[in-house]
């Protein structure tokens, strides 16, 4: 499971469609709807919050966003209601870990992506996250 810190532009078509259906996967898992996945690492900043069903509503709800911003047919009635504005710590250590693994993704994967953005230096990130000064998360896999 990946739920990127970065803006959902950055992905391509396959990526984003991953995202989709990783951030509802990561959603049933809050809700307790799942046997597997319930202790994976990346959920648990969204356990933190006072509202975590709140949190990864959001965070679909941008993910949501771009599909529509790009034509694709995602189901807005997946998104779930969002009770708190509140934004996610996320560190400028972990934002950069993970520009550098989409950049090879893309590199792979989608060249004209991959083009498109290898020359950005300091990504955007998921409008859920306020990034502050720091390192690569500990829950992140090396």
């Amino acid at each position: 499971m990946r739920l990127w810190t970065l803006h959902p532009r950055y992905l391509d078509a396959r990526g984003l469609v991953a995202l989709w259906r990783e951030a509802l996967l990561g959603r049933a898992v809050l809700r307790g709807e799942t046997v597997g996945y319930r202790h994976h690492p990346q959920l648990d900043r969204f356990r933190a919050q006072a509202s975590p069903r709140s949190a990864i509503n959001a965070y679909l709800r941008a993910v949501h966003a771009e599909a529509v911003r790009r034509g694709y047919a995602f189901d807005a009635g997946k998104v779930g209601p969002v009770r708190s504005r509140a934004r996610i710590r996320a560190t400028s250590g972990q934002l950069e870990h993970e520009w550098r693994h989409l950049l090879a993704k893309l590199r792979a994967r989608s060249l004209a992506d991959y083009a498109r953005w290898r020359g950005v230096r300091v990504p955007e990130p998921h409008p859920l996250f306020r990034v502050v000064p720091g390192p690569v998360e500990p829950w992140e896999r090396p």
